[in-house]
């Protein structure tokens, strides 16, 4: 059976009205020293018997360390990756979603690193989260997400 995840896709119109995206850059060795597809919406594995959208409000909380913005949730598609798991993405208007990197206390995980050196290490699961216009998003986001961005463009009339 696929795994499922489900997270939040927060998006914001400026004055001209153009769309950002509140994503976040994966934390750990493997993601330091990359910035092209290196990036997620918050988001993580259901819990058995969670509802979905509970569960990417859950996964906000842990991976970003604050509550997702108390505003409507719509769902926004449900969405595969090549390795067959499989994300629901819920979107909102994060426009009055105030907080800052400042604010984020990343959540964290833990695996063996050095690998192979039977050593345990601790890792953030995000190291910063930032709002990016959508079409730069599209870059920075990992593959299997950006039909999420292209889905929230269309619905949007963003795109051209």
């Amino acid at each position: 059976m696929a795994t499922m995840s489900a997270g939040i896709l927060l998006y914001r119109l400026d004055g001209e009205g153009r769309v950002s995206a509140l994503i976040a850059h994966m934390g750990g060795p493997y993601w330091q020293n990359k910035d092209e597809a290196a990036w997620s919406i918050p988001k993580g594995e259901f819990d058995e018997g969670e509802q979905p959208l509970d569960a990417a409000k859950r996964e906000f909380r842990e991976e970003l360390g604050v509550d997702p913005p108390d505003v409507a949730y719509a769902e926004l598609g449900t969405f595969p990756y090549a390795s067959g798991k499989r994300v629901t993405v819920f979107v909102a208007d994060g426009a009055d979603f105030a907080a800052s990197d400042s604010d984020f206390v990343f959540g964290e995980f833990e695996m063996e690193w050095p690998p192979r050196s039977g050593r345990t290490a601790s890792f953030p699961e995000v190291d910063r989260a930032e709002w990016v216009p959508v079409d730069r998003a599209a870059d920075l986001l990992v593959k299997g997400q950006r039909p999420a961005l292209e889905r929230l463009a269309e619905l949007l009339g963003t795109l051209d």
